[in-house]
């Protein structure tokens, strides 16, 4: 999940079970009971279906499209640190079986930290050896169904980057219908505007892409667009700073060194110490791996933008044009 903004940025089930996708709508556009966002948002961050329904989960909706599955029970704990929420598991049980109990419930909230730990460092791993792709930005059109009905050209090559969805078999990616279903949700009645939905989801292949998702205002059967496109650094380095840990102190004065404040100018900004700069600095090195000022701008700004430049490097021992440089010259 996209620690900022909510949406649902992939899904994996060890047995790849394909979600409909008017369950990862659904998580987003109806009120309900037993969701997501709002047991990753709870105080405890575990919860389970039996509970949320007062021992009366044949009482909501969720729990008949579950049966209607094979399924019965269902428990969801937060993966989250510090507040900021990374993911999430849903575990299930089939009709006769004993409930989720205490210890159960203890026991995955006992582990979900450190699992958050993980998907927060998964962040951080992500290279591409060749980052060809579609530059422009792409745009779908999600019909009533949450399902394709326009696709502006080129988007195909995005979305078979993404870490979950299959082009070829029709299904989108999770991150495209859970932003579909957040845009829904805020569907004007009227000619205010409506909200954006954003996502920030990492490719396979290591690039950082934005999904926005809007209403469209049309009569007739529900339609979102969703668009997208690459993702500028600006929009990924919030993202890079709490994947690596840092705490709001320290984020805040990451931001200062990136806009090349001195040591004294942070101090005097902050209204601190020249030697509390210094320890917060040393602590933010050690977090992020990196030795300098200098390489610390390189390692946050230019995150996941580096395989580029190794390929460029290899495109230049080859003899072949180079990627992401100015625009060719043309003649008056």
């Amino acid at each position: 999940m996209d620690p900022a903004s909510g949406p649902v940025t992939s899904h994996f089930n060890e047995e790849m079970l394909v979600l409909p996708p008017e369950w990862i709508a659904d998580e987003y556009l109806d009120d309900g009971i037993h969701k997501l966002t709002d047991v990753a948002r709870s105080p405890s961050g575990v919860s389970t279906l039996y509970e949320a329904t007062g021992g009366n989960p044949s009482s909501s909706p969720r729990w008949h499209a579950l049966m209607a599955d094979g399924g019965d029970q269902e428990m969801i704990a937060a993966l989250r640190t510090r507040g900021d929420v990374w993911g999430a598991i849903t575990m299930y049980r089939v009709p006769d079986r004993p409930l989720f109990d205490a210890d159960e419930q203890a026991f995955l909230a006992a582990v979900s930290p450190h699992l958050a730990v993980a998907a927060r460092r998964a962040l951080l791993i992500g290279e591409s050896a060749d980052p060809e792709g579609p530059e422009a930005p792409g745009m779908i059109v999600l019909g009533q169904d949450w399902h394709p009905e326009l696709m502006s050209p080129g988007v195909e090559e995005w979305l078979r980057d993404f870490p979950d969805g299959n082009v070829a078999a029709s299904r989108l990616p999770t991150a495209v219908i859970a932003v579909a279903g957040r845009a829904a949700r805020s569907a004007p009645s009227t000619d205010d505007p409506a909200e954006v939905a954003v996502a920030r989801v990492l490719t396979r292949s290591g690039r950082w892409i934005v999904l926005h998702g809007v209403p469209l205002a049309a009569t007739g059967n529900r339609r979102v667009a969703v668009i997208v496109e690459p993702a500028h650094p600006s929009r990924i380095i919030p993202l890079l700073m709490s994947a690596y840990g840092l705490t709001e102190r320290e984020q805040e004065l990451t931001r200062l060194v990136l806009q090349g404040f001195s040591t004294i100018d942070i101090a005097d900004h902050l209204v601190v110490s020249v030697y509390t700069v210094q320890g917060h600095l040393r602590n933010i090195f050690a977090k992020t791996g990196v030795r300098t000022r200098r390489d610390l701008v390189t390692k946050i700004f230019f995150a996941h933008y580096e395989p580029r430049v190794r390929d460029n490097e290899q495109r230049t021992a080859a003899n072949k044009p180079l990627r992401g440089g100015p625009a060719p010259a043309t003649r008056a």
